[in-house]
């Protein structure tokens, strides 16, 4: 019974055996997997849900991982708009509080007095509030306070008159405008959520991979199919092209691009997909002249279908592997460049958040600083991110080898 399985089995199965026996092929998937998920949820999973992550606390910059401070949340002072979850899931959404970190507070009368927060052992500054310029949207111009036996009457920047009571601003204030926050990463040189900046930052990094590969599959496919299978003077242009530019460096062909495309967020994964796509044709042309003279293509050929048929339906889909291969090697590839470019100013820019550009804003930091983690976290995720890709594509290679054994 088990004589007739194994000779059932097809090689799509006998590969996919293998692979799911490779463990470090699993841990790749598994990380690229919840990597996937983390750029898909975006703002509905970060502390920071503002675009870009962009909310700086400018007093508690440079903060290790883990930090804790206290802080009030004061209403900023004009109507800032709703946004629906899956709106807010993909842009963010500006936060309708101002966030001061303080060290205490004390709620007398009307008004709230707080020390704001200078750093350990070091005493803030003073500062005060009304309670309702805490909790309401007030006008400036206007705020229209009046205190009658315990009650506030007031106008908000829309021109609502409210009437509440004093006790229930401090209760409300109290419960909810007055929080521990934690940095579980820390903060950069902004006082930013480090959290927050990476888990977004992933979205730039997965998106630079997969419009860049989808790209060089694109460009090296073709090139790579029509040199391999016609040969002759169409295979001699071809390879002409493909070495000429072999001999470019890439990084020299990604800053001429960018500077040709100017530095958009689009413009990016266009430059970094047309600089790796002759990778993929080499390897398709080399797989496309082993497979056209084999009999089926010469089968194909007689009963006269089309060159474009003959590609597209009897050679492409039997060199679909290591195309897989080089896809995945050239994801952790554009990932790579993509931070590079960033590094250098030639990338995504500030304050979109991305790796590279965290890098960037941060290594400084290494040497002048205590806390050298805003430059660390960022260089640590790309090397876990391009890990992942690598595993996965050795996965693959292994996998498709049919001397490979897994046990």
């Amino acid at each position: 019974m088990s004589t007739n399985n194994a000779h059932t089995t097809s090689p799509t199965q006998k590969a996919l055996r293998r692979l799911f026996k490779n463990k470090p092929a699993i841990f790749g998937m598994v990380v690229i997997a919840l990597a996937v998920l983390v750029a898909i949820l975006g703002y509905a999973i970060t502390p920071d849900a503002t675009p870009n992550a962009n909310d700086q606390v400018n007093e508690v910059n440079l903060k290790p991982p883990g930090f804790k401070v206290q802080m009030l949340k004061v209403r900023k002072n004009r109507d800032i708009p709703k946004r629906s979850f899956f709106t807010k899931m993909l842009y963010g959404a500006e936060n309708p509080y101002r966030l001061i970190p303080i060290n205490n507070y004390d709620i007398e009368n009307d008004s709230i007095s707080v020390e704001v927060y200078a750093g350990e052992n070091i005493k803030g500054s003073a500062s005060a509030f009304h309670l309702a310029d805490a909790v309401y949207p007030l006008s400036v111009t206007n705020p229209g306070i009046d205190s009658n036996l315990g009650q506030l009457t007031f106008s908000t920047e829309n021109n609502q008159q409210i009437t509440t009571n004093i006790n229930d601003l401090k209760n409300q204030i109290e419960a909810s405008h007055i929080y521990t926050h934690t940095y579980r990463f820390g903060t950069d040189g902004l006082g930013r959520c480090l959290l927050s900046r990476l888990l977004i930052g992933i979205r730039v990094s997965l998106a630079v991979g997969l419009l860049a590969v989808l790209i060089s599959l694109t460009i090296g496919i073709t090139m790579g199919a029509i040199a391999g299978y016609f040969g002759g003077r169409v295979d001699d242009f071809i390879m002409l092209i493909i070495n000429t530019m072999w001999s470019i460096p890439t990084l020299l062909l990604v800053f001429a691009l960018v500077l040709a495309l100017g530095r958009g967020f689009w413009q990016i994964f266009v430059a970094v997909g047309l600089t790796m796509w002759v990778d993929v044709a080499r390897i398709v042309r080399g797989q496309v002249m082993a497979l056209r003279e084999i009999q089926f293509v010469e089968a194909a050929n007689s009963l006269g279908f089309s060159d474009g048929r003959i590609i597209r339906r009897h050679i492409l889909p039997n060199i679909l592997g290591p195309v897989m291969v080089v896809a995945a090697a050239n994801f952790a590839i554009a990932i790579l460049i993509e931070a590079g470019l960033s590094y250098l100013g030639f990338g995504i820019q500030p304050p979109t958040p991305s790796w590279g550009t965290m890098l960037a804003e941060n290594y400084s930091f290494l040497l002048k600083s205590n806390n050298p983690f805003p430059a660390i976290v960022p260089g640590l995720a790309i090397m876990l991110m391009v890990l992942a890709f690598n595993l996965v594509g050795n996965g693959f290679r292994d996998a498709l080898d049919v001397k490979t054994k897994l046990g």
